[in-house]
């Protein structure tokens, strides 16, 4: 039977989403179903600020970053008041299913909006921090990494031309994936995770002695680090100052920021957006209700929404463990 399907995107966007985007429409398409799509995550909802979607409008659109429905964060949403007229919206509009793309953040809206709606809803995790339980990998995480090791393996050029320290933020707010993956692939010196963090005094010392080492070796050299975002006390800003102090070095910052979520997907993003979108699609109309529609070990998995938060996701042991042999000794 024919479902109306409703697709949004929310929270920060990733690149993978168009692909997500794509595969759903043409997966419905194929289906006999007719889909919207809502613009600006949750306020779409909130304004009835929808569009009928076709497979003409997704043309070429997999290898694109962004999302052509935009995304958005939405205060008012989190109120009751905010999901009762959201879902009073997507009565009006007779919605079977509505699909959400995004993080944690957009799965915890969902979950608030089932308590006015008696609509199915699927996720699909879309963030560059693969900081969601249940799923390998979060569509975006993959090309998130590549950009963050091309922009070290840059500035590791005029790092060596000068011989000075450089400090690297990277996104992933509470979750190391992506300073851990990118550090190692871009053979950096040190990486500072939230997972792995005991405290200033301790990390400050280990760079130290690290470095220290590195010198005697081989002189005057370069040095790395790659940390997370708004992990160490009182900011970036500070920890250069304290290395300058304590070295007699320059030390250069670099924010890498949102760049990190622009530029297009690499293929490993495209062909994960693409299978979960599918597979999402196939489950319209089923019984499947407030889940996630994940990958494990290559295969899709469907995983209970509020699973997906209920626990911080660990890093991988053998990623930790290489990280440990090649870079931060002194955790093995």
């Amino acid at each position: 039977m024919s479902k109306k399907v409703a697709v949004l995107t929310s929270g920060g966007d990733a690149p993978g989403m168009n692909a997500c985007i794509r595969a759903i429409v043409l997966a419905c398409e194929r289906e006999g179903h007719s889909i919207v799509g809502y613009k600006h995550g949750y306020n779409g909802l909130l304004n009835q600020e929808y569009q009928a979607l076709d497979s003409s409008m997704v043309h070429n659109l997999t290898q694109r970053g962004g999302t052509i429905l935009h995304s958005a964060r939405c205060e008012a949403f989190k109120t009751n008041d905010g999901a009762k007229k959201a879902a009073e919206n997507l009565r009006w509009l007779d919605i079977d299913t509505l699909i959400v793309i995004g993080g944690d953040g957009s799965f915890r809206g969902a979950a608030h909006l089932a308590k006015f709606w008696s609509g199915q809803i699927l996720g699909l995790p879309g963030t560059i921090d693969n900081d969601i339980n249940g799923t390998d990998a979060t569509i975006g995480y993959f090309t998130a990494i590549e950009t963050a090791v091309q922009s070290i393996d840059k500035v590791r050029d005029t790092a060596d031309a000068f011989e000075r320290i450089f400090l690297v933020e990277v996104m992933g707010r509470h979750a190391g994936f992506l300073a851990m993956n990118g550090a190692l692939a871009s053979a950096s010196d040190y990486v500072i995770l939230p997972e792995l963090f005991e405290s200033e005094e301790t990390t400050l010392q280990d760079i130290l002695s690290q470095l220290s080492e590195k010198r005697e070796q081989r002189g005057n050299v370069s040095y790395i680090i790659v940390l997370t975002e708004n992990l160490w006390p009182g900011g970036i800003n500070r920890l250069v100052s304290q290395l300058e102090a304590k070295t007699d070095t320059d030390v250069r910052p670099v924010i890498l920021g949102h760049v990190q979520r622009g530029g297009s997907p690499v293929s490993q993003d495209r062909l994960l957006a693409l299978k979960l979108g599918a597979h999402a699609a196939t489950l319209i109309g089923t019984s499947a209700n407030l889940i996630m529609v994940g990958e494990k070990n290559g295969n899709p998995v469907e995983v209970c929404l509020p699973d997906t938060w209920a626990e911080q996701k660990p890093l991988d042991n053998c990623t930790v463990s290489t990280l440990k042999m090649l870079i931060n000794n002194r955790y093995a």
